[in-house]
């Protein structure tokens, strides 16, 4: 199943042109968290986790983007620590300042979301903004490609 997500995600990005390949724009909510304030992934989230790390191995990602919530910070960190990275927080109140971030990673990105933000954040880097995410929607990856409004989505179910 990984290996076809991933010949998803490289048949999608050859479907453009070159210029847009540059800087796709990975946007996820959050894999299924456990009840409470500030909940950690369940057990099927963290597997989902390690899937999405799978699937994104090889797209080449500069940077992964958090909220400080543990469950954002857990979908984004088994990637991060597969590609040598650290999962930088932002503040979901200042997307300008997590575009201007995405701008200086130089290169493709993923930013772990919440229900309540994912559309907005897919609107916000060019794509055409997709419904909201109810509570119980996960594992939705939106890829946003630079320089179009062009949305594939990957269900990683």
């Amino acid at each position: 199943m990984v290996k076809w997500l991933f010949s998803a995600l490289a048949v999608a990005a050859m479907m453009l042109p070159a210029a847009a390949q540059a800087a796709p724009v990975y946007v996820i909510r959050h894999l299924e968290r456990a009840p409470g304030d500030d909940p950690s992934l369940t057990d099927r989230g963290a597997e989902r986790a390690q899937q999405l790390a799978e699937v994104l191995a090889g797209a080449q990602i500069k940077a992964v983007f958090a909220t400080a919530t543990k469950r954002a910070q857990e979908t984004g960190a088994p990637l991060a620590k597969r590609l040598g990275l650290t999962v930088t927080t932002y503040n979901p109140r200042d997307v300008d300042a997590l575009a201007a971030a995405v701008k200086a990673a130089g290169g493709p990105v993923l930013i772990v979301g919440h229900s309540n933000t994912v559309a907005d954040l897919v609107a916000r880097f060019g794509g055409e903004k997709p419904p909201p995410l109810g509570e119980q929607d996960y594992g939705t990856l939106f890829i946003v490609h630079d320089g179009t409004a062009q949305v594939n989505r990957i269900d990683l179910n």
